[in-house]
């Protein structure tokens, strides 16, 4: 079991860590610059990620009447983690205009594409299915809740007060948020999606993660990550083990067990979203520490799934 364990968190990590060190190397031989990475990454962040989370929620299927108990502490767990890492980025953080960062790299997982991946190898279909709707309610509110830490942090960080309206402003405009959305509406329509929208949407969207991961990759400080601050690592650990932790032994205080239990524990101990390096990029924050941060947890989620996997393992409760 301790071999099929780390083989498991194995294949479904070291991809995108690939992804990464590629974009690395694409970086060094001057395939990738700056100037690049800036019109791909808006690119990712306009066109290519909300297509792939409108196709993503439209053609899936309708589970609002199935799993709520585990969508809803999923949705809740995922709240108190951002509001907990507020409060510590005050505390923990020194430049006001990183701590959105800070926050955003320690709450926001990537479900979307490395949840699924987890949950679906863990527990076949049954994980894909208990993790349907989780990820719909956790996909909205981390875009939603990036949004608001990053104004708050952003625009704010010069000592100006922020009020309502830019928030909502950025959320209301977010192209991730409007392409899932969209998406939501879509399925509730019951309308046929035609193939051929479905092929070109399809294609559209499988550039997203890889071009972005890329990006994320090219803009990576080796050097910098770890001796200027220590935002990386705090973001980093608060990702792949403090917000596990924590949201796993919550559950299963809630009674949560068996394969539940493990798509909760799968979910959460993801890396940092590859979304989260463009959102920064885009709204003007430092996408040099963004990248950091999603380089070492996907690394450091390779060590934290597969033992977080085995002690639950051994402890019976999945």
């Amino acid at each position: 079991m301790f071999w099929q364990t780390w083989g498991f968190a194995f294949g479904v990590t070291v991809p995108n860590l690939l992804i990464l060190l590629l974009g690395v190397m694409l970086r060094r031989t001057g395939l990738m610059d700056d100037n690049f990475n800036e019109k791909a990454s808006r690119l990712v962040f306009n066109i290519a990620l909300p297509c792939l989370l409108f196709f993503s929620v439209a053609q899936g299927h309708d589970s609002s009447g199935s799993n709520l108990p585990l969508a809803l502490y999923g949705g809740s767990a995922t709240v108190v983690s951002f509001l907990l890492l507020e409060l510590v980025a005050v505390k923990l953080v020194k430049d006001p205009r990183e701590r959105g960062i800070f926050v955003q790299g320690g709450f926001r997982a990537n479900t979307g594409i490395a949840g699924l991946a987890y949950a679906s190898l863990a527990f076949g279909n049954e994980g894909i299915a208990l993790g349907s709707m989780y990820l719909a309610v956790t996909v909205i509110l981390f875009n939603v809740l990036s949004v608001i830490t990053l104004t708050r942090s952003l625009k704010g960080g010069q000592g100006k007060r922020i009020g309502l309206k830019p928030i909502l402003h950025g959320i209301v405009t977010n192209p991730l948020i409007i392409g899932l959305v969209l998406g939501l509406a879509f399925q509730h329509s019951h309308l046929p999606m035609p193939a051929t929208i479905a092929s070109t949407g399809n294609f559209i969207s499988g550039m997203a993660l890889p071009l972005a991961m890329l990006c994320a990759g090219a803009s990576l400080d080796w050097r910098a990550m770890f001796r200027s601050s220590n935002v990386a690592a705090w973001s980093s650990a608060s990702r792949v083990i403090f917000v596990p932790a924590l949201m796993t032994f919550g559950a299963w205080l809630f009674g949560f067990r068996g394969a539940a239990l493990g798509v909760i524990f799968l979910f959460s101990c993801t890396p940092t979203a590859a979304g989260s390096y463009v959102m920064t990029r885009a709204m003007g924050g430092n996408a040099t520490l963004a990248a950091n941060i999603i380089a070492v947890t996907t690394l450091g989620s390779f060590f934290t799934t597969a033992l977080g996997l085995y002690l639950l393992r051994t402890l019976g409760v999945i």
